[in-house]
């Protein structure tokens, strides 16, 4: 039998992109020794209507998911996050290798 298809909605496929970006980072994120996860200390804040995230620029909307308590117990109820929210949120495994699809849709940014 093969494995289940992870399902997430829009705004729960697009908060796991940012954080996958913000695991990139040593500024916003460290590797937990003896696992592959990654703690995520940092979530930017928005400024005007944008926030950046890594090399990337996103309307603050498509950053809504950072302050949505929701989203982050959503994400972990499906194994790819471990929530401490509003404190930090952990990337596990499978949220790092998640392919969300969106890192095509974001801006780079140009400041």
């Amino acid at each position: 039998m093969g494995e289940k298809k992870i399902r997430l909605n829009a705004l729960q496929c697009r908060t796991l992109a940012l954080f996958q970006e913000l695991a990139k980072s040593s500024e916003t994120s460290a590797a937990i020794d003896g696992a592959d996860d990654i703690s995520i200390m940092f979530m930017p804040e928005p400024h005007g209507n944008h926030v950046h995230i890594g090399r990337y620029v996103v309307s603050a909307k498509d950053a809504s998911g950072f302050g949505n308590e929701k989203v982050w117990l959503a994400l972990e109820r499906k194994g790819l996050v471990k929530s401490e929210f509003p404190f930090r949120i952990i990337l596990k495994k499978a949220g790092i290798e998640f392919d969300t699809g969106f890192e095509k849709e974001f801006e780079l940014s140009d400041h």
